[in-house]
């Protein structure tokens, strides 16, 4: 059963005081939600801040990046161990790793790998930009981000992986993909690579969330459709009413078994 799943990236927002008031609105929101799994994923200096408000609650906390070393002589990186102590998720390859700091689809394989030594939960992202959108490119960039992101590992266990398909063009544009446009992507493109790396079971178990510019009142276009199983929400998760509107339609979403592999 896939379970829905909603993760909220803060990226670049929030002071550790900001990050506390936040979390304080968002706790008796979400909490007042259930049957599903609910993620947010505030700046490295608010972890061990918002942590400590989510102790003894069902909401999960993740980092929104990592380096794939254990220790060294990194400066500036935070390792796979310091983020396990205080996360349960983490999202790797997200887009604007790629575009401002350099990512490519084999660094993100190597955190992916250094994630799941450390029993983190990567939230692996992947997604074509516009230029590649409009000629006509994204199923082989999306299919090249998956074969090469989550290549020369075995998978058993379908909840230590989360996909996240995230069109660039789309992300903090305002212009969101439609719901029959993604869920396409997904049944075509993502599970039919996951099938190929792991097996038809674990690719139809695994789940594959959208994002980009996810809001309450488009939310459910997405979480209607038969092969997405959640979001991984940006702007509109700094926003309490308008995140808890997000969590509240994919609570309304039934857990997905069927599958359009063959």
């Amino acid at each position: 059963m896939r379970r829905p799943f909603v993760a909220g990236n803060w990226k670049m927002f929030r002071t550790v005081a900001e990050a506390r008031h936040l979390v304080s609105e968002l706790v008796p929101a979400l909490q007042m939600v259930t049957g599903v799994e609910k993620v947010i994923c505030p700046p490295f200096t608010a972890l061990l801040a918002v942590s400590a408000l989510l102790e003894g609650t069902d909401i999960r906390l993740g980092a929104q990046n990592m380096y794939w070393e254990t220790a060294g002589a990194f400066t500036g990186e935070i390792s796979p161990g310091m983020v396990a102590e205080l996360c349960k998720y983490v999202i790797l390859g997200h887009s604007e790793r790629r575009t401002y700091f350099g990512e490519t689809d084999a660094t993100v394989n190597r955190k992916i790998h250094a994630a799941l030594a450390s029993n983190l939960v990567p939230i692996v992202c992947v997604g074509e930009t516009l230029a590649e959108y409009e000629s006509g490119q994204t199923e082989e960039v999306v299919y090249r981000q998956i074969k090469i992101g989550l290549a020369m590992f075995e998978l058993v266990e379908p909840n230590s992986l989360v996909i996240a398909y995230e069109p660039v063009w789309a992300i903090g544009t305002g212009r969101a993909a439609t719901g029959e446009g993604a869920n396409s992507v997904v049944a075509n493109v993502i599970r039919p690579a996951l099938k190929e790396l792991f097996s038809a079971d674990l690719a139809q178990a695994i789940r594959v969330l959208y994002g980009g510019s996810v809001k309450g009142d488009n939310a459910a276009e997405f979480f209607t459709q038969p092969e997405i199983d959640g979001a991984l929400v940006g702007g509109a998760c700094l926003k309490t009413s308008e995140f808890t509107v997000i969590v509240q339609a994919a609570s309304r979403r039934i857990p997905r078994t069927e599958s359009t592999i063959s």
